[in-house]
């Protein structure tokens, strides 16, 4: 409400200065010489000294911890800001699915060769059906007697 009040008082002292100015311009071409020229350096000297409209700077702007500016962060994110802030995201999604793969893959060779250890033993194949022959995979004592 206050900074939409205060472009309204803007505007109308804007209206009533060029009012002004048009009436002075009007009866400009009456005065004697030496007062428009007094006027034409008041005019410059006013122009000179007038406020600058500010410029608006689009660069980011630092956010300290806890500071007012915190907000401000999210402006001005164009589509390729957005993708570069998305792209540690994807990397890590790549990472996790590499190390799914290549776990899998190890545990696959682990369980081919284990398989293929069996098939070449000579054993009876009634012997993969007993359950003590499971417990006799799974001691440690079978795996120090095959490396021996």
């Amino acid at each position: 409400m206050k900074k939409q009040a205060s472009t309204i008082d803007m505007n109308h002292v804007d209206r009533l200065g060029q009012a002004y100015a048009r009436r002075l311009n009007e009866h400009a071409a009456d005065l004697p010489h030496d007062i428009s020229e007094r006027l034409r350096v008041a005019r410059m000297q006013a122009l000179a000294q007038r406020k600058r409209e500010p410029v608006r700077v689009l660069a980011p702007e630092l956010a300290t911890a806890g500071g007012p500016s915190l907000g401000s962060l999210g402006e001005g994110l164009n589509l390729w800001s957005r993708l570069a802030s998305a792209l540690p995201l994807i990397a890590m999604l790549f990472g996790l699915a590499t190390i799914h793969v290549f776990q899998n893959e190890t545990r696959t060779d682990e369980l081919a060769s284990l398989d293929t250890e069996l098939l070449i033993d000579d054993l009876p194949p009634a012997a993969y059906t007993d359950p003590g022959f499971l417990v006799f995979l799974k001691s440690p004592t079978a795996q120090v007697k095959e490396s021996d």
